[in-house]
């Protein structure tokens, strides 16, 4: 009964003060400056996890001032059990949910939809994302893809790297955590005095406890933007940002297969950023170089499909979900990785090019000029935010080919959002896409989607059409041909409270559902997991079945010695999930399946071990196989992976990352050294290598090797 009180006194949203001083604190993370001593306390927090509406455990102060150039925001974690603090990972954009970790979310233009995320622990690494439309993407979790593989395209950017400071420390009454962040790496309103949308959480990871200064109800998280607090007496500058970023690089690279011998690589580029108003930026970029990002995780793919893969490079990363349009990981009308990467997956140089985005009479507008050396790239996308979590948006995509007329493709679409209340959504977007080829063709596609989100339910119906003809060029089509797709879910969610190792009990089933546009029925899917249990040390474990259906109207060859014939296949296959506590230092995940494959069967899965030493040295190790029995023939996919990350500090770090897989006969090996400044600058050592391979020990012909020293710096006002 208390809880229910406490969550109900909570629904009228808090409100704070930011209080306006003439001299800013020392970011030390120790929080000893005289100018914290004067500030009120921001206090009350209430928890969402485990105890829902129960105040926090700990004592949590918060304070947050200004000096009119930046937003300082000071944060005292007391904890009774100081030992059992767990600082987690030195990497910027971490898991956070491995440590204890404070967070700050910021809606600049208290729209209640959009905000930045600002989160650090005890190790003090800089978290940082956008959030955009409350974080619904309302993607599709194709076969073989993460859960968090949709990226920037997800409304939740986690990619997206700002400039801001942060320091903690930690003592036997508890943590400190220290902000700075400068008012040029957020976009807001002209008004030189602002109110914005506010919310302060705190993680205490032992007890797998999160806490909310505004509450938020369970089966939400951090990013339910509409239900934060208030934040007045935000003074603001009247400047604007202006920073120039070159590069220099210098390396050496050989792709065997066409280079006699190793090439030089020596290259100059940069970016201009250039605040036009305070809510409207402009972004320039020549030479474009991403040789510093992390290479693509290597995955097995058994299916007839693309896997989708999600966008690194930090140009395109930076306001993403403002050009976000269609159905996530399954008909996005624009994807930044049709631009400068070919069919195979390799770069493609960027000659240059612009993006405007921002705020102009209460609209939100994003504008993208691409160059490469044979194409343009052109996007517009215009939206606005209504009443009660809704809004409507448009967006126009265009590939032209620089050196003829007749090579085009253009997309234009039109999307929108409608909020009831907390729980209801519909989500529903219409595109048709255009080229020189004839015109009485089927080039339409749309979608609509229902979700239904409570404490205890999580519910979802969704419909897609897509057009014979249609053809996003810039997008991402998970299959073509046109389909229509149909989907249906619905999950309980059970707490018992008298049962302290388990959090929830989620059982569910759902159904997915493509027919080609003759009715014939391509793919079905039923997944039902009753005894499916979130434990309350973070960790999961359930068994389930799925019953499926593929239609082949023509041969697949699944592997290149074994090949289905055309017809229908109906099979039944059975999996379990089990993952331990994460935060730990030493952790398991592993996944099962077993049971019929098309007129076979398949026996496999994967498994995931972690280690972490204190916040220096973390590593993984991730072993794939499956082992698929066919009436045409058998075969093994495996995979191993290998992941290694030594922190020197937050911004000086050694990582690699060495993968074989045995569906592409090939071994890689991605190693970086780098010596960050401000957010993606610094300097950076690359070494790329790439081997034809028969094991994950068993390497033969070189494919392609690099090593690449790259430096960058940004000057100008940025904070």
């Amino acid at each position: 009964m208390l809880a229910v009180i406490l969550l109900v006194a909570a629904t009228q949203a808090p409100t704070a003060t930011a209080r306006a001083v003439a001299k800013p604190p020392v970011i030390d993370g120790r929080l000893t400056d005289t100018v914290w001593l004067d500030v009120p306390p921001i206090t009350g927090f209430i928890q969402r996890e485990l105890h829902e509406g129960q105040p926090v455990t700990e004592r949590t102060e918060v304070r947050i001032i200004t000096d009119g150039e930046a937003l300082y925001v000071g944060a005292w974690m007391y904890d009774s059990d100081a030992p059992g603090i767990i600082p987690g990972d030195k990497v910027r954009d971490g898991d956070i949910t491995k440590a204890d970790y404070f967070g700050i979310l910021l809606d600049t233009y208290h729209d209640k939809q959009n905000g930045f995320v600002f989160t650090t622990t005890p190790a003090a690494i800089e978290y940082d994302a956008q959030v955009v439309n409350e974080g619904e993407g309302g993607g599709i979790q194709l076969p073989g893809q993460t859960r968090t593989v949709s990226g920037s395209l997800g409304g939740f950017n986690l990619n997206w790297d700002a400039t801001w400071t942060v320091a903690t420390s930690v003592d036997s009454a508890g943590w400190y955590a220290e902000f700075r962040i400068p008012f040029t790496t957020l976009r807001y309103g002209a008004s030189q005095t602002q109110t914005w949308g506010l919310n302060l959480v705190r993680s205490i990871r032992r007890k797998n406890e999160e806490a909310f200064w505004s509450a938020i109800p369970r089966q939400f998280s951090l990013m339910k933007i509409s239900r934060a607090g208030t934040l007045e007496g935000v003074q603001v500058p009247s400047r604007h940002v202006a920073t120039v970023t070159p590069y220099a690089l210098a390396g050496v690279e050989r792709i065997y297969a066409i280079d006699p011998e190793a090439r030089e690589r020596q290259e100059v580029g940069g970016e201009i950023k250039y605040g036009l108003t305070q809510s409207m930026t402009l972004d320039l970029t020549y030479n474009t170089d991403f040789a510093q990002v992390e290479v693509d995780e290597v995955r097995t793919n058994l299916t007839r499909f693309p896997l989708f893969y999600p966008e690194k490079r930090p140009f395109f990363l930076e306001n993403a979900g403002i050009f976000s349009a269609g159905t996530p990981q399954a008909v996005d009308l624009f994807f930044t990785r049709r631009i400068g990467i070919d069919a195979l997956g390799q770069p493609v140089p960027i000659v240059g090019g612009g993006r405007i985005t921002g705020r102009l009479g209460g609209l939100t507008l994003g504008g993208l000029e691409i160059f490469t050396e044979s194409q343009s790239y052109s996007v517009l996308r215009v939206g606005g935010e209504l009443a009660t979590r809704s809004r409507i948006g448009a967006i126009a995509v265009q590939r032209m080919a620089t050196g003829q007329s007749g090579d085009w493709n253009r997309v234009l679409g039109v999307d929108g959002r409608i909020g009831i209340h907390d729980a209801w959504t519909i989500d529903w977007w219409g595109a048709g896409s255009a080229d020189p080829g004839p015109a009485d063709r089927d080039i339409a596609a749309y979608s609509g989607r229902v979700g239904y989100e409570t404490q205890h339910w999580s519910n979802v119906a969704r419909l897609i059409h897509v057009g014979s003809d249609f053809n996003p060029e810039v997008g991402f089509l998970n299959r073509g041909g046109g389909y229509d797709y149909y989907e249906a879910g619905v999950m309980w969610k059970k707490r018992f409270p008298s049962i302290p190792w388990i959090k929830e009990w989620i059982p569910h089933v759902n159904y997915r559902g493509y027919y080609d546009l003759n009715g014939f029925w391509q793919e079905g899917r039923i997944h039902i997991d009753v005894t499916e249990f979130d434990l309350a040390n973070g960790g999961r474990i359930g068994p389930e079945m799925n019953i499926e259906h593929q239609g082949l109207t023509k041969p697949f060859a699944i592997d290149s010695n074994v090949t289905l014939p055309a017809g229908s296949y109906d099979y039944t296959s059975f999996g379990f999930d089990f993952a331990s506590n994460p935060s730990a230092p030493l952790s398991l995940t592993l996944r099962a399946d077993v049971g019929e494959f098309y007129n076979g069967t398949r026996r496999g899965g994967s498994v995931t071990l972690g280690a972490r030493y204190s916040s220096l040295l973390t590593a993984t190790l991730t072993g794939e196989y499956n082992d698929v029995r066919l009436d045409q023939g058998d075969f093994i996919r495996s995979l191993v992976a290998t992941r290694v990350a030594y922190f020197f500090t937050p911004r000086v770090m050694f990582q690699a990352l060495v993968q074989y897989s045995n569906q592409a006969n090939a071994w890689t090996a991605n190693a970086r050294f780098s010596w960050l400044s401000t957010a993606g600058n610094g300097f950076f050592i690359v070494y790329n290598e790439g081997r034809w391979a028969d094991s994950f020990f068993q390497l033969n012909q070189p494919q392609a090797r690099s090593v690449i020293l790259k430096y960058s710096r940004q000057f100008g006002r940025s904070g």
